[in-house]
């Protein structure tokens, strides 16, 4: 269940109305997508935005933000053109993170078994609104 308290924990440098707007289209993505078992957003240097992950979510922002620089440094390297996505697969799930346009990054938990097929598709699809509601703030 999603609660309130992601306001408490959030980041600085993201205003308000913004990080109400963002967490709205996290609890979509959790409708559209049962399999997630949490998400959390953050800034591309690791400032936690919003959340509804329970616990170690300071490490989890800053870890996503090393993340996504690796990863786009990855892309770079290998010419395979604009990152869209890191897909971590561990035993008990995974951890996917989508680059948010320029300044936010989105991760997204999914448990064993969960159709990737459709948590690629709706963490695209999030990541894209989450830009934009970036670029018009």
């Amino acid at each position: 269940m999603i609660t309130r308290s992601w306001l408490k924990r959030a980041g600085k440098g993201v205003p308000m109305d913004l990080r109400r707007d963002i967490h709205e289209e996290i609890v979509l993505l959790r409708s559209r997508t049962p399999e997630i078992t949490g998400a959390l957003t953050c800034t591309v240097d690791g400032m936690l935005v919003t959340t509804d992950m329970p616990a170690d979510t300071e490490q989890t922002a800053a870890l996503t933000s090393a993340l996504l620089s690796l990863s786009r440094r990855m892309t770079d390297l290998a010419k395979v053109g604009r990152l869209e996505e890191t897909l971590v697969s561990g035993t008990e799930g995974y951890a996917a993170c989508y680059a948010a346009g320029p300044k936010l990054v989105l991760t997204v938990l999914a448990g064993p078994g969960a159709n990737l097929g459709l948590l690629r598709r709706e963490g695209r699809k999030t990541a894209e609104k989450l830009a934009a509601i970036v670029e018009r703030g």
